[in-house]
């Protein structure tokens, strides 16, 4: 018998609501965060989804994040804009962001956001397909909290340090979004087994402290993750962190507290945003020449667009709702309740 109960997007949404307003945090605040969570659901991605209400609740309980937090921004220069999270939830500086982003790239052709004294950022392509939506390419880049080694090391330095990419592609249809972390998964699905009561993941995804691979879920979360490729993808975590800490002034990865835990100060954590208007800069050819790539990506039998599998994920949840596991649903609730 499942250990799953099926919640609709609105119960969801309100039960992410009413976790953080019982944990410290403004109505408004939660109303962005339960909408990234929410929407992380229904696209396939729990990682980054209602798994993450008990870490965020407790750090706005504890003041690890703050839960009253207001982002602000400074245009600096016509397509430069600073963020300033104020140790707050991610959400709403990415909300102020993208709010601003498509007029300044209107002008400029190309703009930047960094989102400094940030938390966790959650799906990043998302963040780039609400760009993408309005005609831009995007691009996200954030570090995270130490958990991949150097290639042939085995303490960890690097975050898993996501990369985003989104681009239009034509009218009518949804955008195509690239996202990906430079581990092999995300950390958030092993948090998401542990949750669930698993004590195995399968192989491939993790080392345990000594470098050695495991399937045991304690061990992979006292341990590294393994990057995707090897060592190119250990280079891609570095890249990110010099495209987000580095580029942003925030935290490295090993200078950051854990995202799983309420313990330690504020993650300071640092993302970037790219915006570029495909129009101007390919001299009108942009549309065409996308409608000739995704026309040979159709012909080619068995091949799949990348990102594809968000679409249909999210049509199922809107029409029958998400799967939630009912000890994440009960730890939920005893939040809400103020017992968390």
């Amino acid at each position: 018998m499942s250990n799953d109960l099926v919640l609709s997007l609105e119960e969801a949404h309100a039960l992410v609501v009413a976790a953080l307003r019982a944990s410290n945090t403004d109505a408004d605040v939660a109303e962005s965060v339960a909408r990234a969570l929410v929407a992380a659901e229904a696209d396939g991605q729990a990682g980054h989804g209602l798994v993450r209400v008990p870490s965020y609740s407790s750090h706005a309980r504890n003041g690890k994040v703050d839960g009253h937090a207001r982002p602000s921004a400074e245009v600096v220069t016509p397509s430069v804009l600073r963020v300033d999270a104020n140790f707050g939830f991610a959400y709403p500086a990415f909300d102020l962001a993208l709010a601003q982003l498509p007029e300044m790239t209107a002008r400029t052709g190309i703009a930047i956001a960094a989102v400094r004294h940030s938390h966790h950022f959650g799906q990043a392509g998302a963040h780039c397909e609400r760009l993408a939506e309005k005609g831009l390419i995007a691009f996200v880049y954030g570090n995270a909290p130490k958990a991949i080694a150097p290639w042939g090391g085995k303490r960890p330095l690097f975050g898993t340090n996501p990369i985003a990419f989104a681009a239009p592609v034509g009218e009518g249809r949804p955008p195509l979004v690239i996202d990906l972390a430079v581990s092999t998964v995300a950390k958030g699905k092993i948090v998401a087994a542990q949750k669930a009561g698993r004590s195995t993941i399968p192989e491939g995804w993790a080392l345990d402290p000594d470098g050695n691979p495991t399937t045991d879920v304690e061990m992979a979360m006292d341990g590294t993750m393994i990057p995707i490729g090897g060592a190119k993808g250990s280079a891609l975590a570095l890249m990110v962190e010099v495209m987000s800490a580095g580029l942003v002034g925030s935290s490295l990865s090993t200078e950051t507290s854990s995202l799983f835990t309420p313990d330690g100060p504020a993650p300071n954590l640092g993302q970037t945003i790219l915006a570029i208007d495909p129009g101007p800069i390919s001299g009108g050819a942009f549309a065409g020449r996308m409608d000739a790539l995704l026309e040979g990506l159709a012909g080619e039998e068995g091949a799949r667009l990348p990102g594809s599998r968000r679409l249909s994920a999210r049509e199922h949840a809107s029409a029958n709702g998400i799967s939630v596991n009912a000890p994440l649903h009960a730890e939920i609730l005893e939040i809400v309740a103020g017992r968390g």
